[in-house]
C-alpha cells in the first residue's frame, strides 16, 4: 500500500516535464514572464516553488527562498500588483490621533513591487514604502495566481510595468521603483482560461500549456504524494486508475485533475481500501468516497453510474 502520510514537498517533489523545464528557462534568458494554462489542479500554481529550488540549484543560491505570491481577484486593479495604501488608516492617524507617521508608513508593497525593490534596494526607499530590503540585491521568482480573474484592464495597464520591471508609487510624487541590473526577477502568471487575455499581454510573454497527466508519468505524481507502490496494491492501484480514466470521460461539467485523484486515493487508503479483498466492500467505498472525486451533482450522477449499470 501507498504511504498515505508522506509529506509533498513542492520544491524537490513536483513532477515537470522536459518540455516546461526548456520554457521555463527560455523565459528567464528572454526576461519574460512565463504564462501557464491548464485543467484546474494540474500543477500549475506548484511550479512557482519548484522553480525556486531549481533556479537556486542553478545561480548559486541567489533567490529567495519562497515565491512572492500574488492572489488575483476579480476586483484587483494594477497597482495592486505592485503596493496598496491605506488611505483610511493614514487619514485616521493624522487627523483622530495625532499620529505624525509619513505617508510611507502606510504603502505596502505587493508580490511584483517586492520583487522589483529588492533587486535594486536603494538608500532612498527608505522610508518610501514598508518593506525589509536585502542588503545586497536579491532574485526573486513571482508567482501571479489566475491572472485571468482579473478586469481586462489589470492586464492592460501592466504592459510597461511587465516588461520593463518598474514602477511608481503615486501618493509618493511618482516615485520610481526601478529593477536592479544584478539580480534576475522571473514572473510566474497562472491562468485558468475563463476569459481570453489581450494580445499585446501575451505578446509579453513566453506561453506553456499543461497537458493533463497520463499513463506512467501520473503514476510518478501519485507516487510522488502518497509514496510508492507496492506488489501487494499493484492491483488495486490499476483498477483505480482504469475507473478514474472512465471518470474523466463520463463527467459532464468538470473533469476531476490531479488533486482531486490524489485526494480521493489517499482518503481511500485511510479508509482501508487497500487491505480489503472484498470487491463488493471496495464498490460501497468507491461510490461513498465519489464526493470527493467529482465536485458536481450532475458529473455524481453521470459517474454512478459507471458502478451501478
Amino acid at each position: 500500500m501507498a504511504d498515505s502520510n508522506k509529506n509533498f514537498d513542492p520544491g524537490k517533489d513536483y513532477i515537470i516535464s522536459e518540455a516546461l523545464r526548456i520554457a521555463l528557462e527560455g523565459a528567464v534568458a528572454l526576461r519574460q514572464p512565463l504564462l501557464l494554462t491548464g485543467e484546474p489542479g494540474t500543477g500549475k500554481t506548484t511550479l512557482a516553488q519548484w522553480a525556486v529550488g531549481y533556479l537556486n540549484g542553478k545561480y548559486n543560491n541567489s533567490f529567495y527562498p519562497q515565491p512572492l505570491r500574488f492572489n488575483t481577484k476579480t476586483t484587483s486593479a494594477a497597482r495592486d500588483l505592485f503596493y496598496t495604501y491605506d488611505a483610511l488608516s493614514h487619514f485616521q492617524s493624522a487627523n483622530l490621533k495625532g499620529d505624525a507617521r509619513k505617508t510611507g508608513d502606510f504603502i505596502e508593497l505587493q508580490a511584483l513591487g517586492k520583487a522589483i525593490a529588492m533587486s535594486n534596494p536603494k538608500p532612498e526607499y527608505t522610508g518610501r514604502f514598508r518593506i525589509d530590503l536585502p542588503p545586497k540585491p536579491q532574485s526573486t521568482v513571482v508567482l501571479i495566481d489566475e491572472v485571468d480573474k482579473a478586469p481586462r484592464d489589470f492586464t492592460n495597464d501592466i504592459l510597461d510595468e511587465i516588461e520593463n520591471y518598474r514602477f511608481q508609487i503615486r501618493e509618493q510624487d511618482n516615485f520610481p521603483v526601478e529593477r536592479g541590473p544584478d539580480a534576475q526577477i522571473v514572473v510566474i502568471m497562472t491562468s485558468n482560461s475563463e476569459k481570453n487575455l489581450p494580445d499585446p499581454f501575451l505578446r509579453r510573454c513566453a506561453f506553456f500549456h499543461i497537458e493533463f497527466p497520463k499513463g506512467q508519468l501520473l503514476r510518478d505524481i501519485v507516487e510522488k504524494h502518497l509514496g510508492q507502490i507496492t506488489p501487494e496494491t499493484e492491483k488495486a492501484y490499476a483498477e483505480l486508475f482504469a475507473f478514474f480514466d472512465q471518470v474523466r470521460n463520463h463527467a459532464v461539467r468538470k473533469k476531476p485533475a490531479t488533486a482531486e485523484l490524489i485526494g480521493w486515493l489517499k482518503l481511500l487508503g485511510l479508509n482501508g481500501y487497500f487491505n480489503n479483498p472484498n470487491s463488493e466492500a471496495q464498490k460501497k467505498m468507491l461510490e461513498y468516497n465519489l464526493s470527493f472525486l467529482v465536485k458536481t451533482q450532475e458529473d455524481l450522477e453521470a459517474v454512478r453510474k459507471l458502478l451501478n449499470p
